[in-house]
């Protein structure tokens, strides 16, 4: 049709990108005729012997949180006090095994052969497990499920500091939430459970929209995911014609004792399997101890490591280092420096995009993010 006819044509002619450089896209038409919508079973995994989360295949990051469920079942995360210096610390050390992985295996599987069940096998949890000591972690260590082996991108990046921060300034890089707090535009994401009980969970961002130019035909710009691409050849995750990006869009479900009970995510780029693992475990603490407060868990001081490469260019990491909010109080994070943590102290309210909703018995529940103004829970 006239929509794909435009695009196409749009894709074929030069403009001007954040490199100061004209270049073309690559999009035809023809990719948009071939185009064809999927329906693909999610993946999931057990916790805590009464739920189960489901999430998208490797093609988004998803699996990355059930990894991290994985590794922090295996390290007994339920025996240690919600919030504690402990229980982050160990959130934190799950998190950087899980997204190495990440790093090496995801991409689109009907591309790129995926270990993935062996990355979600409780037996290499336990293995990978081990590698989870009482202070931090300063290395990128995947691992090699059943043999296989870590393929990363090339991972030096720019050549200095200077570099990221030219990069920042001209509009490329990490649209999400910076290093200390601060907002520079974000992904969407929307819960809804009906009376009956159906559910959904969606994180439906192609990118921002503020770098990507309009096609004046139409009236609105493409999608900027292929971003999330390597130019590195032979990666799962390298830039090839027909082949899904590896995003960071990662919208959850969760069953409780076998029926639905939970929609739920939140925008952050890499931090969204981040901020929704500690909200889904402080809550599947208070649940297991009969005094789950939906809002609340939403509420509590949030954190994130920032240790991996980012999934956006200039993919920079910071090896060690985490951002948590003031709220934590200091001798929690006076211990998780003890502990060789870099530690970035963010505001009170400035970490965590979270929202769900739930199904509890009869009663239909919601909750949203308080921080910043960006989200609301409604009823009718």
């Amino acid at each position: 049709g006239f929509v794909a006819e435009a695009i196409g044509e749009f894709s074929t002619s030069a403009w001007r990108d954040t490199s100061g450089r004209d270049h073309a896209g690559l999009l035809t038409a023809d990719d948009l005729a071939r185009w064809q919508i999927r329906i693909e079973p999610p993946v999931a995994v057990d916790f805590a012997g009464r739920y189960e989360v489901l999430k998208t295949g490797p093609w988004g990051q998803g699996p990355v949180f059930l990894q991290q469920l994985r590794l922090l079942e295996s390290v007994g995360l339920l025996d240690h006090e919600v919030r504690s210096a402990e229980w982050i610390h160990l959130i934190v050390e799950a998190a950087k095994l899980a997204f190495a992985d990440r790093e090496a295996y995801y991409g689109d599987p009907l591309a790129s052969d995926i270990p993935l069940d062996q990355l979600l096998s409780s037996e290499y949890a336990g293995q990978r497990a081990k590698l989870i000591e009482s202070t931090a972690s300063l290395q990128l260590r995947p691992g090699s499920p059943e043999g296989w082996t870590p393929r990363l991108p090339n991972l030096s990046g720019p050549a200095s500091m200077v570099d990221i921060d030219r990069a920042r300034m001209s509009g490329t890089g990490e649209p999400t939430v910076g290093p200390l707090g601060q907002s520079r535009g974000d992904t969407c994401h929307v819960d809804v459970v009906d009376r009956w009980g159906n559910f959904v969970s969606a994180t439906p961002s192609g990118g921002w929209l503020q770098s990507s130019p309009v096609i004046p035909n139409l009236g609105f710009p493409l999608g900027s995911r292929a971003q999330m691409f390597h130019l590195d050849p032979d990666l799962p995750n390298s830039l090839r014609p027909g082949v899904r990006p590896r995003t960071t869009l990662t919208p959850s479900l969760a069953m409780r004792d076998g029926q639905p009970w939970m929609a739920f995510g939140t925008p952050g780029g890499d931090q969204q399997d981040q901020w929704q693992v500690s909200f889904f475990l402080d809550l599947v603490q208070a649940d297991l101890r009969g005094t789950a407060n939906l809002q609340q868990s939403i509420d509590a001081p949030m954190f994130h490591s920032t240790h991996f490469p980012s999934s956006f260019y200039p993919r920079d990491a910071r090896p060690g280092e985490m951002i948590i909010e003031s709220r934590i109080g200091e001798p929690a994070i006076a211990e998780l420096r003890r502990r060789g943590h870099i530690v970035e102290v963010a505001g009170g309210w400035t970490l965590g995009r979270l929202s769900a909703v739930m199904k509890d018995g009869e009663r239909l529940k919601a909750g949203a993010n308080p921080r910043g103004a960006q989200g609301y829970a409604a009823g009718r």
